[in-house]
């Protein structure tokens, strides 16, 4: 797996990450929630160090296992899949930050449970997501995430646990000298590209290729985000259109493993803002109950582009956290299903309420779904005076 000194460097990247998702900086007497799969012990470990030495409160928290997940999906009744334990809602209005280590040990373990009773569970908790977005919002709270090689997802990779590793090593830059300084210098690119983006004032976006024909409504008061801190590796630009103006057809070609299932091939067809049809080559069940579980599941929460030059992602990696960031031969587009981000609004988005997010076409769900399309593709903005523009053809942003 990972070396001594990469562990610790991938430590670091993840603070730092947190920070600069942040207004300020965690200082010491926050609280910081580190939550992670049994898996990940190792590097959650070296997390843990840094924050005590930073005087920071850790907050530890153990996932369930995959063995535990399963039982839980195949037995609970509707009272346990609602619960949740007292406490939480104090607990999310106290942390200033989370950091998430992923590290799952299966990825279709729930391929036989009730897609309703996962989409049932989800609904329960959004409450208590609903808090920790608002704190961020208002600048209190901040989060970000990684992923640990673990043997099952090197097995649906179809890639040896050594060979994974390498891929995630040379995602986050573990394998160069300097993680950091490669991070910040990313940062700096990519912010120039933001500026770039909404600086054309775009009024729609076409998104063409030989499976899809697309279009988004980018909406009133949008910017473009892109490494915020959020996701380490983080290579994509996105933002959260205006769910009323998606049409069109969306294709994901690339498969995605999602809630212990596995769905590949799907296809959704997009009327005023809805999916009015949905189908998959496999696991179609799965993807029309999630499609049903709230009302803006079947929604538009986000378009993304990710561009080649930045990305060294070149294998699929069974986890969406990579796959949406895909470089390879063309780059990549991805959507997301369900909840928007606020913070796209070109704005103050503390000042945000729910009646201006209903009125500027900003998503809410449960769900948030990202389905990747790495297809050659050719992106035009329609401009104010009614031009179009490319901005993104066979992987590169054209600026």
């Amino acid at each position: 797996m990972f070396s001594p000194s990469q562990l610790e460097q991938y430590a670091e990247v993840m603070l730092w990450a947190l920070d600069a998702s942040r207004p300020a900086p965690i200082k010491a007497g926050d609280a910081v929630l580190v939550r992670f799969d049994v898996p990940a012990l190792e590097l959650a470990e070296a997390l843990h160090s840094r924050l005590v030495k930073r005087k920071v409160n850790a907050v530890i928290r153990l996932n369930r296992t995959a063995t535990m997940e399963r039982d839980f999906y195949m037995n609970a009744g509707p009272g346990q899949l609602a619960f949740v334990p007292q406490g939480t809602a104090e607990l999310y209005e106290q942390v200033a930050g989370s950091i998430h280590l992923l590290a799952p040990q299966a990825l279709t373990h729930l391929a036989d449970a009730d897609p309703a009773d996962i989409a049932a569970a989800a609904r329960a908790r959004k409450p208590f997501r609903d808090i920790l977005d608002h704190r961020e919002l208002a600048g209190a709270f901040s989060w970000t995430l990684c992923l640990y090689p673990t043997p099952g997802l090197a097995e649906k990779a179809n890639l040896s646990i050594e060979e994974y590793t390498r891929q995630v090593a040379k995602a986050c830059y573990l394998d160069r000298p300097d993680p950091l300084g490669e991070w910040r210098q990313t940062m700096a690119r990519i912010k120039e590209l933001r500026t770039w983006l909404d600086g054309l004032g775009a009024r729609r976006f076409r998104i063409e290729s030989a499976s899809m024909d697309l279009e988004i409504d980018p909406g009133e008061a949008r910017s473009w985000e892109g490494l915020t801190g959020h996701n380490i590796p983080s290579f994509e630009l996105y933002l959260s259109p205006d769910w009323r103006g998606t049409r069109g057809i969306y294709y994901a070609d690339q498969p995605t493993y999602r809630g212990g299932n596995y769905v590949e091939g799907a296809r959704l067809e997009f009327v005023d803002g809805r999916v009015v049809d949905a189908s998959a080559d496999r696991g179609e069940r799965f993807l029309l109950e999630q499609l049903r579980m709230d009302e803006g599941a079947s929604k538009l929460g986000e378009f993304s582009l990710t561009d080649k030059r930045f990305s060294g992602i070149n294998q699929f990696m069974a986890m969406t956290l990579f796959d949406e960031n895909f470089g390879g031969d063309y780059g990549n587009c991805h959507v997301a299903l369900g909840a928007s981000y606020p913070s796209t609004y070109a704005g103050d988005p503390s000042e945000l309420d729910e009646e201006q997010k209903r009125r500027l076409g900003f998503n809410s769900s449960a769900l948030h779904w990202d389905l990747v399309n790495t297809e050659p593709k050719v992106v035009t903005a329609t401009l104010a005076d009614g031009k179009t523009r490319l901005i993104y053809e066979n992987g590169l942003f054209a600026c």
